[in-house]
């Protein structure tokens, strides 16, 4: 991507494919015997969810939701919407939310609070990246890819104005 605002890479491509394989296995290893039910956060996540899923071993399920909180800005605006919910009921289901990276964490505390609200057997997070000083709630995130540090973080998934999410490693937005 040649002038692309292409930073610091945070993550390689390589840690990417270990770090996922053995999240994998961890959560393979705490849903034996049992169905999850996965929703992926649209459009960030997909990739790592596709990279995930392909390392589980237990039976899973699928849907998406697609939030909204970002626009094109680098900042949370703090209002969440749904634009896509999910077709499936998770009411008794063993539910486990990927999500691409928690940041303030206001966008992941609503989703927590409207799948709570649904009823299902659990309810845990599965973040690729996290940045704990940015965060602004308390959030349960039992599995994590990577802590990151306090920089826009671009690439496998991730945009900036819907732009670098096809970059295969995750690297800082140069000027963020």
């Amino acid at each position: 991507m040649v002038g692309a605002p292409v930073g610091d890479v945070l993550v390689e491509a390589d840690d990417l494919a270990r770090r996922v394989q053995e999240l994998g296995e961890r959560i393979s290893a705490d849903y034996e015997g049992r169905d999850l039910f996965l929703v992926g956060v649209l459009k960030g996540a997909v990739f790592f969810l596709a990279d995930l899923m392909r390392c589980l071993t237990v039976a899973c399920e699928l849907d998406f939701m697609a939030v909204s909180s970002y626009g094109s800005s680098t900042d949370s605006s703090g209002v969440v919407r749904i634009l896509k919910d999910l077709d499936a009921s998770i009411e008794g289901r063993e539910v486990l939310i990927v999500e691409d990276i928690v940041d303030s964490g206001l966008t992941l505390s609503y989703l927590l609070r409207t799948l709570r609200a649904r009823d299902p057997a659990s309810l845990e997070v599965c973040a690729l990246l996290t940045k704990p000083e940015r965060r602004k709630v308390d959030l349960p995130i039992r599995y994590v890819g990577f802590e990151i540090p306090n920089r826009f973080a671009i690439g496998y998934g991730l945009d900036h104005a819907e732009r670098y999410r096809n970059l295969p490693y995750v690297a800082a937005l140069d000027g963020a």
